[in-house]
């Protein structure tokens, strides 16, 4: 009997399963907060900033135009547009600006060039120590009346 009564008592055996009900209740609670609180959130939104006049343009620009074809013609002052490389252009701005460091650069560009053209510009001019490098633009008015 004696016998018969340890069999009995013997170690509980693990359970080698997860309980998966109160992880279930924590994701269902989860899931209720994010949707209550997702229309509460605002939206991010992205000020971009407005083109206003400039009081005058300065007697000395150089303009560098990026035609829809992404060619570079090279403008200094009033004279007519002369083709130009990416690879040229720096030396060409350096000779323009005759050792006058704050003769401003101003890129003009079609509106359907890539973003890209426009950045591979700006770069080959400030690594190359332009400082005063610019992006034209049409204001307000003009960019209607061109619509």
């Amino acid at each position: 009997m004696a016998a018969l009564a340890s069999r009995g008592r013997g170690r509980r055996r693990t359970i080698n399963e997860i309980n998966m009900v109160p992880f279930i209740d924590v994701m269902l609670v989860l899931l209720i907060i994010f949707m209550v609180s997702a229309p509460l959130i605002t939206t991010g939104l992205v000020d971009l900033p407005s083109v206003g006049k400039s009081r005058q343009q300065p007697d000395h620009v150089i303009h560098v135009v990026v035609g829809p074809d992404e060619k570079l013609k090279f403008k200094l002052d009033k004279s007519e547009p002369e083709p130009t490389t990416l690879k040229d252009l720096p030396r060409q701005v350096k000779q323009a600006q005759g050792g006058d460091a704050s003769t401003p650069v101003v890129i003009s560009a079609d509106k359907n060039v890539k973003y890209e053209a426009v950045v591979k510009v700006m770069d080959s001019l400030q690594s190359a120590g332009i400082q005063r490098v610019g992006l034209a633009v049409k204001s307000g008015a003009a960019a209607e009346a061109s619509r």
